[in-house]
């Protein structure tokens, strides 16, 4: 099939202003779409995410599960086509566990009935690793069994069935990519944080790193720019449609060395806090992406040693530049 191409296109980002979403808009826009729409509440997404694209792109606050704005905003904006990567994330799960599930279930009800309705033409859903649970076998392909073990994963799966199941009853054209562990600059640091800036943001602030159980947890990380290569691939590709496709680095690193790499690029060399296992943490993670290779020809440029002190260096310079920095 031929490949479609963001050239010239009306293009919503539905939290764009996110961690993620940031990186994927800075690409998008550098293939020239007619327009660029950005559409975030603001509840985990930064306006520092997107201080590079004022005046590039139009920016709406607004909470993308509220199906009557959207209709407003995709109407008066000619939406073409639609990158679905609003969401609350997994650590607010464990504390709000009935609005995160309400949320991300409606968010993607609401991109999926605009998408029926004509509103636009080709939805991009982003869905998360954490729908597979600990893994049963590595490495974890699109088969592998969805056994969610937080109520954010459970609505990360229930969103990805209610956008195949229009696609299948309506053939929509829909595709959902399936990132494994993202991580980089931006990464949010504070609330609902993940490891990787926790713990730098501890060592930069003089305070000593944490590991929850063993440490001996793996995942499976790739550099956010790759993440968001991938997804904007999607698009590109017809034959992604109607599928689930894991964007994944196909290596596999444990907390605990995750946590030694940061001391070792920041200098760090004092203790480290042994906490209690956190609810919900997958055992491990280690993805597959050979459909994504042969779907969108996908191949992550950036190694994690690499990524790491990159997102190590912009810590240092842009996010603790009105802060004290320790080491």
């Amino acid at each position: 099939m031929e490949k479609k191409s963001i050239t010239a296109k009306n293009v919503v980002v539905t939290g764009g202003a996110g961690f993620v979403g940031s990186h994927l808009c800075d690409q998008l826009l550098s293939l020239e779409p007619s327009k660029l729409v950005i559409i975030d509440n603001f509840s985990l997404g930064k306006e520092r995410n997107i201080k590079a694209l004022v005046g590039k792109a139009k920016v709406y606050s607004s909470d993308a599960s509220d199906i009557t704005k959207m209709e407003s905003i995709f109407e008066s904006e000619s939406v073409d086509i639609v990158f679905n990567l609003a969401v609350v994330p997994l650590p607010k799960s464990l504390q709000f566990p009935k609005e995160t599930v309400d949320s991300n279930i409606l968010i993607t009800t609401t991109m999926c009935e605009l998408l029926r309705r004509k509103y636009y033409e080709t939805l991009i859903h982003c869905s998360s690793s954490e729908a597979y649970g600990t893994a049963l076998y590595l490495p974890m392909d699109e088969n592998h069994p969805q056994k969610p073990l937080t109520p954010y994963a459970a609505s990360k799966i229930s969103g990805d069935h209610v956008v195949i199941s229009y696609y299948k009853t309506f053939s929509l054209d829909v595709a959902i990519a399936r990132p494994f562990n993202a991580y980089g600059p931006r990464q949010n640091e504070h609330s609902y944080a993940g490891v990787i800036p926790i713990t730098i943001e501890r060592i930069l602030t003089g305070k000593a790193p944490i590991i929850h159980g063993d440490g001996l947890q793996t995942r499976d990380y790739t550099y956010v720019e790759d993440t968001a290569d991938a997804i904007r691939l999607i698009y590109d590709f017809p034959d992604t449609r109607g599928q689930i496709i894991n964007i994944a680095s196909e290596n596999e690193i444990s907390i605990k060395d995750i946590i030694s790499l940061i001391s070792k690029f920041t200098g760090y060399d004092g203790e480290i806090i042994h906490e209690d296992t956190r609810p919900g943490d997958v055992r491990r993670h280690k993805g597959d992406s050979s459909l994504a290779r042969k779907l969108i020809s996908y191949s992550p440029k950036t190694d994690f040693q690499t990524g790491l002190q990159k997102t190590i260096e912009w810590y240092k310079t842009e996010w603790l530049k009105t802060k004290q920095i320790a080491v």
